[in-house]
């Protein structure tokens, strides 16, 4: 199957979800995060601020902020790459392009996310074998999570039946080492 039929098969899913199952299963997913050593660790977070069927990441974001950790998010800039800057607690956002919310901090480049322990990313899906993602095809995460360290834990956030075989890929897509769905934490390369 092509990405563009992948992602109206994998959005059209999403959106057969529940309140109560999307509920559900950031809680799952939160938890089993935080039981990980290597997220407890991690000084700098880049994450991102959910919007809609996506993996929530607000409870997340606000859990890992409040152990201590600096957590960056994504400003979409308008060549489509990604700048950062610090979250700092929820009253800290404000919507950006397309309605995103974003931080109000100041910009930090688009090279910060090169000095993050731990970056998470959303997928509408990954490949198990590769570890390659599908994301919304603007190729912003692929662009950052191509600044990040072979050591770098990168994770992708999923709804369960997104963990697939068979992701397309092109070659700027970038693998992740790690998918997280709510049933748990599988690594992949």
């Amino acid at each position: 199957m092509d990405k563009l039929n992948l992602r109206r098969e994998l959005n059209s899913a999403r959106t057969s979800l529940s309140p109560e199952q999307l509920r559900s299963n950031a809680v799952k997913v939160r938890e089993t995060l935080l039981d990980q050593p290597w997220v407890q660790m991690a000084g700098l977070v880049a994450c991102y601020w959910s919007t809609g069927s996506e993996p929530d990441t607000h409870g997340l974001v606000f859990a890992l902020w409040k152990h201590g950790a600096t957590v960056i998010l994504p400003v979409l800039r308008t060549d489509n790459d990604l700048d950062w800057a610090v979250y700092d607690g929820p009253d800290t956002l404000a919507p950006g392009r397309y309605g995103i919310m974003e931080p109000v901090d100041t910009r930090r480049g688009v090279a910060a996310v090169r000095t993050a322990a731990l970056v998470i990313v959303p997928a509408l899906a990954v490949d198990r074998q590769t570890g390659v993602r599908l994301g919304r095809g603007g190729g912003s995460y692929d662009r950052a999570l191509a600044r990040v360290g072979p050591n770098v834990p990168t994770v992708a956030l999923l709804h369960e039946g997104e963990l697939i075989d068979g992701v397309p890929s092109e070659a700027h897509d970038r693998p992740v080492r790690f998918a997280m769905t709510p049933a748990g934490l599988t690594t992949l390369m």
